[in-house]
């Protein structure tokens, strides 16, 4: 059975709190299931809490010119999501789609903030935790604007296995996207993203089977990536 709260006694940003303070927090943290393209939140709806993804996968989209979506982000487990519109006090910028089945926990917002007020070296923490996150989105829009198609979804494929990591043959992704988000995550078009891949395949640095991608040469991937 899933408790609300859990997720305070796991983070590590929690661990400065006292006892009281996570008790607190626990009281007010709220569980949610969602299914696979079920939407977790809305370009501009208002943010209620602090969203902790528990389990699944998650993509952060923004929508754009003629219904293009764009990818600002994946979610992983044991990770944080909307939390920037939370702290600018903001309506959500982008809009959050479970690509697998998922688990949400969320923080309500006052009883955070409070806390927040109450602890400073926990504000500390997510200040951290913020311009960790921040440094990693800066990184991928250079590679977004810089580099080639080529360069681009190699980056992509890299930035997918730090991200999810391998299945047990340690070499295919543990995700499966449609070529339509990858080509959102990589900012180019489906069929560039399919010719790309095409190419990848025909050049023995990846094999395709579906949605399912392997990489075969991680090192030549690594040099498309670095070359841009």
């Amino acid at each position: 059975m899933n408790k609300p709260g859990h997720v305070i006694d796991k983070m590590s940003v929690f661990k400065v709190l006292t006892d009281e303070q996570k008790d607190r927090l626990k009281e007010k943290c709220m569980f949610a299931h969602y299914k696979e393209n079920e939407i977790i939140y809305k370009e501009g709806d208002k943010p209620t809490g602090l969203l902790f993804l528990s389990k699944g996968k998650v993509k952060i989209y923004k929508g754009g010119v003629g219904g293009r979506e764009q990818i600002v982000r994946m979610a992983r487990p044991n990770g944080f999501i909307g939390f920037r519109a939370l702290f600018a006090k903001q309506n959500y910028l982008a809009t959050a789609e479970a690509i697998e089945e998922s688990e949400i926990y969320a923080i309500e917002k006052q009883t955070l903030f409070n806390t927040l007020k109450n602890n400073g070296e926990f504000g500390l923490q997510i200040i951290e935790y913020l311009a960790s996150e921040l440094g990693f989105s800066n990184a991928r829009t250079v590679t977004l604007t810089q580099k080639h198609i080529r360069g681009r979804l190699a980056e992509s494929l890299i930035f997918l296995k730090e991200t999810y990591g391998y299945e047990t043959d340690e070499a295919t992704l543990k995700v499966y996207l449609s070529r339509e988000d990858l080509a959102n995550l990589s900012n180019m078009t489906t069929s560039n993203a399919i010719r790309t891949l095409s190419s990848f395949a025909r050049e023995d640095i990846i094999s395709l089977k579906g949605r399912r991608i392997k990489i075969l040469d991680y090192n030549r991937l690594e040099e498309i990536s670095e070359r841009g």
